[in-house]
């Protein structure tokens, strides 16, 4: 039995999942039978400073081989790869490559990073699977491998643990299937090794090139980043830099000349982030204030400067009243509305 793939029919499988994500990874190995002959790439969104053991657990459930991915590593048939903690997961026509490019959708490893490189050097032969996550990652990328002809399947919300990231990919991309994991599982057991032949198809986008090179080398600017779209109004929250408005479809999403990448709801998530950091930063140094001012207040009085003492009071007294609206802001939890994952 070959583990080398066959470039006239599909056989590429790319999966991204979030939050809920292990367990619908585990759902669908645990369906597909061990010789199918694709080569799996599973992202699954991780903490920059943990190692990731989803290739021990998904190890456990499916007699193919599982590994963590490695850079320049060649990839085979009946074979899962699995993206490590802080490097984007790439596809080349050489195979696997693991970078440290800036962030997608707040995330490193990212689903759209993976998808849009597979797209672009495997086209029709992928197949891009969505399940349970947060947000929208993932979103982008989908359309990227519909747009090459490829195969989209994602799972059925209502049984995803979070279903953003399902709802996300549903809304703006024309799914071929929407099913269980299990239902997932079996499909893909037929698509797989289909003939991509006649398969509609488009030319590779120049903008998928172009991000790709910023993922691979991190240099937006050279890469020429700023011909992706029209300038937008915002700026990055990484980096402060111009962000670019990209369109697709109906997916509106913006990147910065460095390359940091955002979705708009990524993008709301990080400025609420930006937004909370300052408010605790303006709390903190005017709470600061106020303390200097009792001390000072207390110094005058020692020495008898009891006009300094009273006007240090004073301030300080209306500090702490124009503070309670600041503070009832920071606690406020109707103030971040819009970030949140459902």
């Amino acid at each position: 039995m070959t583990d080398e793939l066959d470039a006239s029919v599909r056989n590429i499988v790319v999966i991204g999942t979030s939050a809920g994500g292990v367990q619908a990874l585990i759902a669908l190995f645990e369906n597909l039978p061990a010789d199918v002959p694709a080569a799996f790439l599973v992202v699954l969104h991780i903490p920059a400073h943990e190692p990731s053991v989803l290739h021990r657990i998904l190890s456990r459930v499916t007699s193919m081989r599982v590994v963590a991915a490695k850079d320049g590593q060649r990839i085979e048939a009946r074979t899962v790869y699995v993206a490590i903690a802080d490097r984007h997961l790439m596809l080349t026509e050489d195979g696997i490559r693991l970078t440290r490019g800036p962030k997608e959708c707040r995330a490193r490893p990212a689903v759209d990073v993976l998808f849009r490189s597979a797209a672009v050097h495997y086209g029709a032969r992928v197949i891009g699977v969505i399940l349970s996550g947060a947000l929208d990652d993932g979103t982008a990328g989908m359309w990227a491998v519909k747009d090459r002809g490829g195969l989209t399947y994602v799972q059925d919300p209502s049984e995803a643990m979070l279903s953003s990231m399902p709802d996300s990919a549903i809304e703006h991309v024309d799914i071929d299937l929407i099913g269980s994991t299990a239902v997932l599982a079996a499909e893909l057991s037929k698509a797989v090794g289909s003939l991509i032949d006649g398969q509609p198809t488009h030319d590779v986008r120049a903008r998928h090139v172009i991000e790709n090179v910023i993922s691979l080398k991190g240099n937006g600017l050279e890469a020429g980043v700023m011909g992706l779209g029209k300038m937008s109004q915002f700026t990055c929250p990484d980096c402060h830099g111009v962000l670019v408005q990209i369109e697709e479809g109906n997916i509106v999403r913006f990147r910065c000349h460095t390359g940091h990448a955002f979705s708009v709801k990524s993008l709301i998530c990080e400025v609420n982030e930006a937004i909370d950091s300052g408010l605790w930063d303006t709390l903190r140094a005017v709470e600061e204030r106020i303390l200097l001012l009792r001390q000072m207040a207390e110094q005058a009085t020692a020495v008898g400067a009891a006009g300094d003492a009273t006007e240090c009071s004073h301030q300080a007294d209306l500090a702490e009243k124009r503070l309670k609206p600041l503070r009832a802001l920071v606690l406020d939890p109707k103030f971040f509305g819009h970030d949140d994952d459902k």
